[in-house]
């Protein structure tokens, strides 16, 4: 999965338009492997990115969970955190 798109389900407050436009956005351009798409492919791409906005809204809305809601600033701490890991480790490779 790509790294840019965040888990949006089961987080308070629920992920807004504009999150779920995000991952539509993120997923679209590594899909289509382009960031900004040609001026010929640019109504493809827009229509795509709302496709799987709308997808992504209607499945958030859907889904159940029995587990509780994920705070923000918890799971950012968390992925901070990995990245320091990642770090260190990638840190100590090239030292030895």
């Amino acid at each position: 999965m790509c790294r840019n798109i965040r888990v949006l389900h089961n987080f308070e407050p629920p992920a807004g338009e504009e999150e779920v436009r995000a991952a539509a956005l993120q997923y679209v351009r590594k899909v289509s492997g382009s960031t900004k798409p040609s001026r010929a492919n640019e109504a493809a791409f827009g229509r795509a990115v709302d496709a799987v906005a709308a997808a992504t809204g209607e499945l958030l809305r859907e889904l159940t969970t029995t587990a509780p809601p994920r705070n923000r600033e918890v799971e950012a701490e968390k992925a901070r955190a990995r990245w320091r890991q990642r770090q260190a480790r990638m840190a100590q490779t090239r030292t030895g």
